[in-house]
């Protein structure tokens, strides 16, 4: 696919972060795929060894694991203008645990490994912009973990419906339920008392 003006949204992004100049940006458009994702495809499977990092210009993806009960835990969504990858797998080069699945027909910028340490090396602004990007995310990790933690589960659905609300309308209530580590039951009883 020609990643042309495709790839604005990606490198709107990225110059929030750092600011990007002409050359710098068409270094990006040639080595950045675009994907158009089918709702339920997956990009990554567990089990593979997860070779890109994946933005979402539009959609709404999950990463999720499957437990030893045979239930799925999302660990995280990824929706737009967010990046979602197992960078566990895509630093080690070990296969992954987790599956990312889209929601709904999306399309994502697709930065393989090779490709993202080749653009590190020729646009060393990169590596600022993915610092502050992995910075953002492992705080919001942390975050997560201590709500999970420290509150209650009505109290973390609050929370997260207070910060967003749209994207709590967006993904199913089994899902979200998940999320949030806990039964789509306890999500109903916890909308029922809101009514």
């Amino acid at each position: 696919m020609n990643t042309g003006n495709v790839l604005d949204p990606l490198l709107k992004h990225i110059n929030r972060y750092v600011v990007l100049d002409p050359a710098e940006e068409e270094r990006i458009r040639q080595y950045v795929q675009v994907s158009d994702i089918k709702n339920r495809e997956l990009i990554l499977v567990s089990g593979q060894v997860c070779k890109a990092n994946y933005f979402v210009m539009k959609g709404c993806f999950r990463m999720y694991t499957n437990t030893d009960s045979g239930t799925e835990q999302i660990v995280q969504f990824g929706i737009d203008n967010w990046w979602i990858t197992d960078y566990t797998s895509f630093d080690s080069q070990k296969p992954t645990s987790f599956n990312i699945q889209a929601l709904e027909s999306g399309t994502i910028a697709i930065l393989e490994r090779q490709a993202q340490d080749q653009l590190f090396a020729e646009v060393p602004k990169l590596e600022r912009y993915f610092r502050l990007v992995l910075q953002r995310a492992y705080a919001a990790t942390l975050m997560r973990v201590h709500f999970i933690f420290s509150q209650s589960g009505e109290e973390r659905y609050r929370h997260f419906n207070a910060l967003f609300p749209d994207f709590v309308q967006r993904i199913p209530q089994y899902m979200l339920a998940s999320y949030l580590g806990f039964t789509p039951e306890f999500l109903s009883k916890i909308r029922a008392r809101k009514a």
